[in-house]
């Protein structure tokens, strides 16, 4: 007994250390997801003479599983995933590799998913995870000696699920992979020489890949939608289009929740998964879509925070790679409803229907919970 009570007593034992104001942010985030994930698939679920709330029971199962995986997650000390690194990293190549097989499943012209029931696995979600905690690890192994060949052998841990991921093809998911490495880089020291040639290198390879027709023609369409969102308002434009309508139309207080005309009429297609900000916009208008903002910056600045407090370069590296998935997917997934960012098909965190990004996200917040629990440790 006397044993146990000290254990409790103990001012650095992790479980007194819990970010609350971390994991308050994500429940309110994910909370509000749900609802906009209803919102956007009620009126036609019920006009198709099925449940009206179909999805929203699915994202709510989700979700759930994200919280229980986020604290499995943060309940292993970080420092064991570390030492495992390498086992989690094959893992990962192999989900990637065997969805390129039979055993994957196809939507829409990209084999990405695991058809599990009624359930889809999307591997290059869980991929994103992985590589922040195994290139976490080579980064922080050599601290201090980031040089040409060490700088390239992180470029080829981050690149090499970037390309499996790109051959499906999943141009916005392999671009997420772009923006952790560059994190990872950044962080762990690497020589502003190294990292331009990093950033010669990304060129080269944008180029090559217009030049050798690697993009399928309906990637090439949305760029072209993006440059020039008045070329054609019936078929690549129109996702854009529509979508711009919608938040426009919200004004500054919305239409009200369930009320909004251009998602009830489903007129902005992909709604509930890569344009679900636009029913924000529109049925919360612009203090809804600040609210929700402000959250996901409340989510970056703790991860942000957790990532200075680490105890270790490793510790800081993991929240620094969390933090740069989130940022990159907030800024691409809010900017290209709006015109502002190329349509890449990049969900919106704990927002978007979707299990495979939940849990992940879930994950990475898990990460970081990890980290601020165990920097007196």
């Amino acid at each position: 007994m006397a044993g146990f009570g000290s254990r409790r007593a103990n001012p650095a034992a992790p479980w007194h250390h819990v970010d609350t104001t971390l994991m308050a942010a994500v429940v309110g985030i994910a909370s509000l997801g749900m609802l906009m994930v209803y919102s956007a698939t009620h009126k036609k679920l019920e006009d198709a003479g099925l449940d009206a709330g179909l999805y929203l029971k699915r994202q709510a199962v989700f979700v759930l599983i994200g919280v229980a995986l986020m604290i499995l997650v943060a309940s292993i000390d970080y420092r064991v995933y570390r030492d495992f690194a390498p086992l989690i990293y094959v893992a990962g190549m192999t989900l990637l590799v065997f969805v390129l097989t039979p055993l994957g499943s196809t939507f829409r012209g990209t084999q990405a998913w695991y058809q599990l029931g009624p359930f889809q696995l999307q591997p290059s979600e869980i991929a994103k995870v992985v590589v922040i905690v195994c290139g976490s690890t080579y980064a922080a192994v050599h601290r201090g000696e980031m040089d040409g060949l060490r700088v390239a052998t992180l470029m080829a841990i981050v690149g090499g699920p970037m390309a499996i991921v790109y051959v499906q093809p999943d141009l916005g998911t392999a671009l997420v992979f772009v923006a952790i490495l560059m994190g990872l880089l950044l962080v762990a020291g690497a020589r502003p020489r190294h990292l331009a040639v990093v950033v010669l290198l990304g060129v080269v390879g944008v180029v090559g890949v217009f030049q050798l027709g690697v993009m399928k023609q309906y990637q090439l369409d949305r760029l072209g939608a993006f440059l020039d969102p008045a070329r054609d308002q019936r078929q690549s434009a129109y996702n854009l289009n529509q979508s711009k309508i919608a938040i426009g139309s919200g004004g500054i207080t919305g239409k009200g929740l369930f009320k909004g005309s251009q998602t009830n009429l489903s007129y902005v297609p992909e709604q509930r998964t890569d344009f679900i900000f636009t029913v924000v916009g529109e049925e919360l208008g612009l203090l809804g879509s600040a609210l929700l903002l402000t959250l996901f910056a409340v989510v970056v600045w703790r991860t942000w925070r957790t990532a200075a407090l680490a105890k270790d370069l490793y510790g800081t590296l993991v929240c620094v790679g969390v933090l740069a998935m989130f940022v990159f997917q907030i800024f691409e997934n809010v900017g290209m409803t709006m015109g502002i960012m190329p349509i890449t098909g990049i969900p919106l965190p704990f927002v978007s229907y979707g299990g495979s990004a939940t849990l992940a996200a879930f994950a990475g917040i898990g990460l970081v919970l990890n980290v601020y629990m165990r920097r007196f440790s």
